[in-house]
Parts: structure tokens; sequence; C-alpha cells
């Protein structure tokens, strides 16, 4: 499969850039995509959430009333879960999400993302740059000239460039990663994935 490459201009260079079937034209696997996605947002998940059980409540044990005799039902202490202000049965503890996922099934899902985006049409070769200085205004314009501004953008560079970076902090829906850095998760929640020349040689070799 080949791609135009563009310049910052947004302008065709003429050159055309070779992207490897193998990582850009395989059948999507639809299960390992699922299965990298669902890790990668369990890892996000914090698991601090907690409620507070029957023994954890501040309250009297005091037996309420007699068990039998009373003419009503048997209760325990003003702690009980039946009572307003007792304990949670069974409630949220906090726990790990976090499972582990074999390398070959994340790597076939990371191809299986990339090859949905390029049929597509959704990945845009650019030519490599750096910005001089942090400015967004700057990296709007790029977005701008490549037809790319108002979508959901995820731009990936051969290595960290600070000032891209920066530059892209404040655009709302766009995010910058390097080559090594890329997950599934992230090249399906983008409606653009633009690639640097650098960037596309190193996720040709996945």
């Amino acid at each position: 499969m080949e791609l135009a490459i563009y310049n910052i201009n947004g302008e065709d260079t003429g050159r055309r850039a070779q992207l490897n079937d193998e990582v850009f034209a395989i059948e999507a696997n639809e299960h390992a995509l699922y299965l990298d996605v669902k890790q990668f947002l369990a890892n996000q998940r914090q698991g601090t959430h907690k409620s507070k059980e029957r023994s954890e409540v501040s309250g009297s044990t005091r037996k309420l009333h007699k068990q039998k005799g009373g003419g009503g039902s048997r209760i325990g202490d003003i702690n009980s879960p039946v009572l307003v202000g007792g304990g949670r049965v069974f409630g949220p503890r906090p726990r790990d999400y976090r499972f582990k996922l074999n390398k070959k099934v994340k790597l076939l899902a990371r191809k299986s993302a990339l090859s949905v985006k390029a049929q597509d049409n959704q990945i845009i070769i650019v030519e490599d740059f750096s910005l001089e200085a942090p400015k967004t205004k700057d990296f709007l314009k790029i977005a701008k000239n490549l037809k790319v501004d108002g979508k959901k953008l995820l731009l990936v560079l051969a290595s960290r460039e600070k000032n891209v970076y920066l530059s892209a902090r404040n655009v709302p829906g766009a995010s910058v990663m390097t080559a090594q850095d890329i997950n599934t998760y992230s090249l399906l929640n983008n409606n653009a994935i633009v690639l640097t020349e650098s960037s596309l040689e190193v996720i040709n070799k996945l």
C-alpha cells in the first residue's frame, strides 16, 4: 500500500510512502482489538472505591431488643445492613483491575487497528518537522493545512518533540505520542492518524 507524503503546508510532495502490508493491510482481528482495548481501559482504573461494611460503621454494638417475645422480627445492633445508616453488604473494596495480555495478542491488535484506519483512509503521512517554539496556533495551522482540524487527531512522531507536544497540549481532541508508545485504544479512538515519515519507518517494522 502506498500513500502520498504531504508537507506541513498540506501540499503533496510528489513522493510516496510505502506501508508494510503485514502491518497496514491485514484482516482485523476483532477479538484481539476487544481484549487490548479492555486491558487499556482496565489499567486506567484506580480501583480505590470502598464502602463501609457492618464492622466499620460507627455505632453501638448493643442488641436493640431481645431475640424472642417482642412480637417483631429478630434484630441485632444498629449497624445492621437492613437498617438505615447500617453497613453495606458485599460493598466495593479496593482492588487492582489490571490483567495480563499476551504480547502477540497486543501486537495483533495494534496491527489490526492500523489496518482498520488504513482501510478507512484515516491515515496521513507528513514530512518530518519540528517547531521552533511551543505555539498552539502553529499546530492548529498545520492541522488546518492537512484538513484534520476539528477532528480527533493523533500525531505520531519518531521521537519526543517537546515543542510539538506543548503546542498540541491545549488543542481539544488532539494528542501526540511516539511510534514506540502507540496503542490500540489511541488508534481506534481518533478519527485522523497523522504519521511522520520517520515514525512510519518504525511502525513498518512492527
